[in-house]
This record gives structure tokens, C-alpha cells and sequence, in this order.
């Protein structure tokens, strides 16, 4: 055999040879790497300005804050070793050391600073400064130590410390420019981002708790949600989480392909009256309203179990959590007799006790259930005409007080705090979220008591008196909690579905032969 040809045949098979093992390898990597479906482009991937829920889900899985809440929402260290108090306005945060940054970077305390004065600088305009804004100073004595000294005693300082932080050194050369090109120390890196396409994470091989299972995570961006149900069921999406509309779950219940994990999340829908209409103004037809409604028959036929009636804002995660608040049940019979002893009689003209306007959003699920309202306060006489408006005008009318009654979900609770946006007499929109206008001194006082006692035994009693009044008083209706639900294929191990549909366990999951 000729001399050369020898040698071209024997680089050929030696060529054949090492492909093979290089193609499987490839197949494995792809093979590796979850792909879930995603309803909207994020905004920013600047942690100091992206406020959308998109944008978070992907910023959790490149970043770390000082603290993190774990499946229970419990704090719990992440870049800190641990925290400590001083005195009452004093927090010392002790760094883990040789936490590295994508670019290889050390994480040292003069990023922390960086961070929260960034934020705190009323030129960058950030929409997070107010979490911050009782921060009078933060010292760096060393490398892995930040101290935070506070104007006065503010006890849900702890909470606002999820944050996450980014390099000095990166954000000040890309400027404007870092939320397209984002740097952290999470447990994933950004690889590709394509506009209202995808975005491409992989895994960083030097996180400080361990490379995750898996090697990369695409995002597919996909508005359409019967278009993302069928990807799913071709197998071209590996996970769907929320949202998912209730009348697609049982369709998805049935496929033997696909698992479904469901868990009661802090997303919170109530209804809510302006406390300054005359009618609405009357205790008892804000109660009759309450049991005209069938909120346990809307979680169940409508929402298809994808809500869980609660009679309060917080869930059982929260360490605040009231149980033994007023129960409005379903209960027409005592809802007019309510309505009866309020003064107002079925009309023999009209057939009607009187005529209420309920506003909400052109989302085809919240119009059904309006319906679902209407219907129900017809049996006891109440005329209610539902007005849907695209969602700026919606809410623009919501926080002027343009309304009589309207429908609305608070996202993402966690500290009890929050009632004092909701409910204090300070709050009255622009400067906070009361939007119904409820105004009560000694809940102002209590509010206000709650702010600056640390002792969370001695808060929770607070706030257990400020919850049971606000259902006594009922300026909202409490409705349900949202459950949060993820569908996946059966093959997937190790995901956790967070009650603030966190998906940091992404970094745990594996897939099974």
C-alpha cells in the first residue's frame, strides 16, 4: 500500500475515532441544560433599577444579596457569614471571604458600600431608594466587614438586605450599559441575551456554594400561552411556571410526560372600597358584600385550585401570620339580612337594594370572575356594573380614588410592614398605597410601634392587633392567596418552588436517566 494513503487512512480513523467521544460530550453538555418558557422580555438586568418579575427570576440566578429567604422565606446568610446588632440602629455584616465575580474578581466590602450608595444617591434615580433611605451611614474597616448605622430604629431593615450587590469596578466602566452586560456572583453566568428571543445563562463553575448540577439555563421567550403549552408538550420546553391559566392545569394534569408541583405562594388578591363613598362607608355592607361571595366556588371552578381562600394579607410562611381572624364564609341569607338592617330594603320599583360600579383590568381571568361577583350580588339584591379599562387607566383611577369598588393583588409580601403602605393614614396615594382611604389612630399608632420595635416576639403582637382589626373593620375584602404551580417533564429531580416564585433551585435540579 502506498506509503502515503497509509498514513491519510490511518489520520482518518484516528480523526473518526476522537469525534465520536467529542459529539457525545457535546450531546451530554446539551443534554445538561433546562430550557423554560417565559412570557416577556426582562426589562433590566441591573438589579439597582429592574422592579418586573421576569427580570428578578433571571437576576436571582446572577447575583447574591447580603441575605436570601429560604423555601419557609426565613432569612438566612448568603454573602455574609453572619449578621450582628450593635444597638438599635447598628448592623454589622461579616463577608465570606474568596467569593469570587464572574470576571474573577473578590467580592470585598467596598462593593457592598458601592451598591447601597449607588441606590441612595437621588441623581441615579433608582426605583429602590426608598427601602434604603433610613441608611445615614456605611462603613468598610476592612475588606469583609460593612457596617450600616441607621438614622433611627427601623425594624424591617433586615428584609430590605436581599439586595444584590455588584462590582464596583465593573459597574463604573459599563455605566448605563451593565444592566445589558451583567456581572455578579451568582451561581450563573449570562451568556446570550437576544431581545424578546432568549436569554442563554451557564453555569459558573467557581459559585462559592458549588457548581450547580445542571450547565446553562435557556430562557425561551414565548408572549403566547397556548403556543408555550404546546412546546411543553412536544418536549421543547423542559419547565412552564407561572402564570398558567386554570383552564389549561387539567389539560396538563392528564399527560403522563409531565409533573406538576404546586405550592401556596404570597401573591394576594382582595378586594378593596372607597371608604368615602356613603354606602360603602357602612360596616355592614361591606360585611354583606364579604359573605355574598363564594370565594371557596371561585377557587375551585374558576381558578381550578390554582387559589387558596385566606382570611388574612399574610400567609402561613409569615412569621406574622394571624390565624384567628373573622371569617367572612359564603352565607347570601346573612348577607341580607346585613343588608336589611344597613337600611336598604329590595326597591318594589326597581328589584334592586342599589347599584354599585366595580372597576378592574381587561385580563380575560379577572373579567370572568367579575362576572362571577356580579352574579353573585344580584341573588342578594346589590346591582354591580363591572367597567374594565386597559391597565394605566385602571390603576390610575385605583390611586386617585376614582373608584367605588375594584379588584387588585399585592406581589410578593414578606414583611409585615407592608401594612403600613397599605393602611396608615400617611399613606394616602402618592405616598403610599392606601387606596381606600382607611384611616384608623390607634392602627396608625400600632403601625408606627411595629417600625421601631426589634423584638419579633413583641411585633408579632403588634401585628396581630393591627390584623385583626383590619379584618374587623374590613377595608378589604381578603380573597385568596395565589398558589404558585410549575410543570415540568417527569425527569426532573430537585426543583423547589418558592412562595415568591424565587427559582434559585434551579442550581439543584439534575435530570434523570
Amino acid at each position: 500500500m502506498d506509503t502515503d494513503l497509509h498514513r491519510k487512512i490511518i489520520k482518518i480513523i484516528f480523526l473518526f475515532l476522537f469525534f465520536i467521544p467529542a459529539c457525545s460530550l457535546k450531546e451530554a453538555e446539551e443534554s445538561n441544560i433546562i430550557t423554560i418558557a417565559i412570557e416577556s422580555n426582562p426589562t433590566n438586568l441591573d438589579p439597582r433599577f429592574s422592579m418586573d418579575a421576569i427580570s428578578g427570576k433571571i437576576t436571582s440566578l446572577l447575583f447574591n444579596g447580603l441575605v436570601k429567604r429560604d423555601e419557609n422565606m426565613r432569612l438566612i446568610p448568603d454573602l455574609t457569614e453572619k449578621w450582628e446588632m450593635i444597638d438599635d440602629i447598628t448592623y454589622i455584616f461579616h463577608l465570606k471571604k474568596g467569593i469570587k465575580f464572574h470576571n474573577g474578581s473578590e467580592l470585598t466590602s467596598k462593593d457592598v458600600k458601592y451598591t447601597y450608595e449607588f441606590i441612595l444617591e437621588p441623581a441615579n434615580k433608582s426605583p429602590k431608594k426608598g427601602g434604603y433611605d433610613r441608611i445615614k451611614e456605611i462603613k468598610t474597616p476592612d475588606d469583609y466587614t460593612v457596617i450600616f448605622i441607621l438614622k433611627e430604629p427601623f425594624a424591617p431593615f433586615l428584609d430590605n438586605m436581599t439586595l444584590a450587590i455588584i462590582p464596583e469596578h465593573i459597574a463604573r466602566e459599563k455605566g448605563s450599559d451593565f444592566g445589558s452586560h451583567p456581572i455578579g456572583t451568582g451561581p450563573f453566568i449570562l451568556k446570550e441575551w437576544v431581545q424578546d428571543e432568549k436569554v442563554i445563562l451557564s453555569a459558573n463553575n467557581s459559585y462559592f456554594e458549588g457548581r450547580p448540577n445542571i450547565s446553562g439555563v435557556i430562557y425561551k421567550i414565548i408572549p403566547d400561552e397556548t403556543i408555550r403549552v404546546l412546546e411543553l408538550e412536544k418536549g421543547d420546553i423542559d419547565l412552564l411556571m407561572n402564570p398558567i391559566t386554570p383552564d389549561i392545569l387539567p389539560r396538563l394534569e392528564k399527560n403522563k410526560n409531565l409533573k406538576i408541583i404546586k405550592n401556596i405562594g404570597t401573591n394576594y388578591s382582595y378586594i378593596g372600597f372607597n371608604l368615602n363613598d356613603p354606602i360603602l362607608k357602612n360596616l355592614k355592607i361591606r360585611q354583606a358584600i364579604a359573605h355574598a361571595i363564594d370565594r371557596d366556588g371561585i377557587c375551585k371552578y374558576i381558578l381550578k385550585g390554582l387559589a387558596k381562600k385566606l382570611d388574612g394579607i399574610l400567609t402561613e410562611y409569615n412569621w406574622a401570620y394571624e390565624h384567628n381572624l373573622k371569617n367572612y364564609d359564603y352565607n347570601p341569607e346573612l348577607s341580607k339580612k346585613l343588608l336589611d338592617e344597613a337600611g336598604y330594603p329590595i326597591s318594589k320599583e326597581t328589584g334592586i337594594r342599589f347599584k354599585l360600579t366595580f372597576k378592574t383590568s381587561q385580563n380575560e381571568l379577572r373579567k370572568r370572575i367579575a362576572e362571577v361577583f356580579q352574579e353573585q350580588l344580584r341573588k342578594v339584591g346589590v346591582e354591580m356594573e363591572i367597567r374594565t379599562y386597559e391597565w394605566g387607566t385602571f390603576f390610575s383611577d385605583i390611586k386617585s380614588g376614582n373608584f367605588q369598588v375594584f379588584s387588585l393583588t399585592w406581589v410578593g409580601i414578606s414583611d409585615p410592614d407592608i401594612f403600613h403602605y397599605m393602611f396608615h393614614s400617611s399613606s394616602f396615594p402618592p405616598d403610599g398605597a392606601n387606596r381606600v382611604r382607611y384611616s384608623n389612630s390607634q392602627v396608625d399608632a400600632l403601625l408606627e410601634q411595629g417600625r421601631i420595635t426589634l423584638s419579633q416576639e413583641k411585633r408579632k403582637e403588634i401585628y396581630s392587633k393591627i390584623q385583626k382589626t383590619i379584618s374587623e373593620e374590613l377595608p378589604y375584602i381578603s380573597l385568596w392567596h395565589s398558589v404558585n404551580v410549575a410543570v415540568m417533564k417527569k425527569n426532573i429531580d430537585g426543583f423547589t418552588l418558592y412562595p415568591d416564585e424565587d427559582m434559585i433551585s434551579l442550581k439543584d435540579i439534575y435530570f434523570k436517566p
